[in-house]
């Protein structure tokens, strides 16, 4: 069994800046991609940035330029360092990570999310 824990969500004025981590956890052999979502009330959950086993990137492009995402894997970590914050980018943000687990002698790859970390940017 896997987790995904995020922090670092927090109420934050325009301009500012935030640093999300998320953390997996369990039965891991290896993490392939990574990547961080968000969802506003009312709208659909979108990908902000993502990046893979080899660390290549890529961002939505309101991410571009503010955002950066990166990884480090020994710690089973990604990041999302997130700069000039506006209000449009107030949301509950989620991890996913795309992992291989193996349990006794079953092995699998599948898509795990955390349970979200709210970001709001307001003066």
């Amino acid at each position: 069994q896997v987790q995904l824990v995020e922090s670092g969500g927090d109420l934050v004025q325009p301009g500012g800046s935030l640093r999300l981590s998320c953390v997996a956890s369990g039965s891991i052999v290896n993490i392939w991609d990574m990547g961080w979502y968000r969802q506003a009330p009312g709208k659909q959950r979108d990908l902000v940035a993502s990046i893979t086993s080899r660390s290549y990137t890529n961002y939505a492009d309101s991410a571009k330029g503010r955002f950066t995402i990166s990884r480090e894997n020994a710690k089973n970590t990604v990041y999302l360092q997130m700069n000039s914050l506006k209000p449009e980018d107030t949301a509950v943000y989620y991890c996913k990570m795309t992992i291989t687990t193996k349990m006794l002698t079953l092995v699998r790859t599948s898509e795990y999310w955390g349970q979200g970390t709210q970001v709001t940017v307001s003066s």
